[in-house]
């Protein structure tokens, strides 16, 4: 610590340059934070996902629909303890900007199997006795300021209706919650009743998107899924199950690998970031060639100017990094009811900050290497004599 005064004098000896780099080390962690965090609100509903839970899917893709019939012969697998069934609507509400998932479903079975949501005994009997019904996540009858006994229009983008017109209007009669922010994350939709849906569509009835079943023994996951795709393997639509985490965890990877996006969006952050300020480094060194040689000359060993050189390095990069998650930290509570509800489970771990002060670390170690390199090699009479 005895050093210090002498780090932060050197940092402030030109104090825009130092200004201007820190700012763009705070901007780089502040979008580290920011990104980390929308991809642990992306991965947090498969995280969450139902350990008891499997899901039945086309063979072949997400977007191949199943026969109805499927749904009592995966009821009769051995080990199975209940089924229900969904589908992808795909509707918009207004406008294309007002997307979100709804779901026609067997309802009653649904919900059976989906204790997370959360919705009053009242509302639910209302939603079981009404062929029009809907219920929606909170979040959404917040965004749109919905309540219930609103009609409903959505627009549809896949399944038109019998009639010709893609105008579906739904009843709502329920607003349902759930336990935690990342399943309100995972849970944010509009679910709406398979009978309905399937006798006013145009095409495609009497079939279903998919098929979950919640099983007996959770131990014995893996057996049953092999059974339900057994029973169908040589029919004309055959399928594939998968635990529930695993179905939703392709279910995201449709938009993309978001994990290998947000790592590349940060390689191309942080390369740029290493030029700029191994350059501010490199011309910080440079400046204070005469006041290097001057520390040797009353008795600085080598080693200690190396250490100082990058101890100034690491000083500038770890403040600088701290500011910057810090800063991610204080907005994501703040954006986050501002966003659509798959953006609840956004946070920052501890992992996230271990992983910027090690990058911080990486990024101080690389761009002080060479200027620190070259002040310990420095030469007291011609360093002192060419200035």
């Amino acid at each position: 610590m005895k050093y210090f005064p002498l780090l932060w004098g050197a940092l402030w000896r030109r104090k825009p340059r130092t200004i201007y780099t820190g700012l763009s080390i705070v901007v780089a962690f502040l979008l580290f934070g920011l990104l980390q965090a929308f991809n642990t609100a992306i991965n947090s509903g498969s995280e969450k996902s139902g350990a008891d839970r499997l899901v039945t899917t086309g063979k072949y893709s997400l977007t191949q629909v199943l026969p109805y019939s499927y749904y009592q012969q995966i009821q009769n697998v051995e080990g199975v303890d209940r089924v229900t069934h969904a589908s992808w609507f795909g509707g918009v509400y207004q406008t294309e900007r007002n997307f979100f998932a709804q779901f026609p479903a067997d309802v009653a079975t649904y919900l059976e199997l989906y204790p997370e949501i959360l919705l009053p005994v009242d509302q639910k009997q209302a939603m079981l006795q009404t062929k029009t019904g809907a219920i929606v996540a909170k979040t959404l009858a917040d965004r749109f300021g919905w309540k219930v006994g609103d009609r409903i229009p959505i627009q549809a983008t896949i399944w038109p209706k019998a009639d010709g017109a893609n105008a579906w209007e739904f009843d709502l009669v329920g607003i349902f919650d759930a336990r935690t922010a990342a399943e309100r994350a995972q849970q944010e939709m509009m679910l709406f009743h398979h009978d309905y849906f399937d006798e006013a569509r145009k095409f495609g009835k009497g079939t279903v998107g998919w098929f979950i079943t919640l099983v007996e023994d959770p131990s014995q996951m893996n057996e049953v899924a092999a059974r339900i795709d057994a029973m169908f393997a040589n029919s004309p639509s055959p399928v594939k199950t998968q635990t529930e985490k695993a179905f939703n965890q392709a279910f995201i990877k449709q938009l993309g690998d978001i994990g290998f996006i947000i790592s590349s969006i940060m390689g191309a952050v942080l390369f740029t970031l290493l030029m700029l300020t191994g350059n501010t480094m490199m011309q910080s060194v440079r400046d204070r060639v005469p006041e290097l040689a001057v520390l040797k000359t009353i008795g600085f060993r080598d080693g200690q100017v190396l250490t100082l050189v990058l101890a100034e390095s690491a000083l500038m990069c770890l403040v600088s990094a701290a500011l910057g998650v810090g800063l991610a930290a204080i907005l994501i509570p703040v954006m986050t009811p501002h966003l659509p509800g798959g953006f609840a489970g956004m946070e920052l771990r501890p992992q996230t900050w271990l992983h910027a002060m090690a990058i911080a670390s990486l990024l101080a170690l690389l761009v002080g290497a060479l200027p620190a390199l070259r002040a310990m090699r420095l030469d007291i009479v011609n360093a002192l004599a060419a200035h």
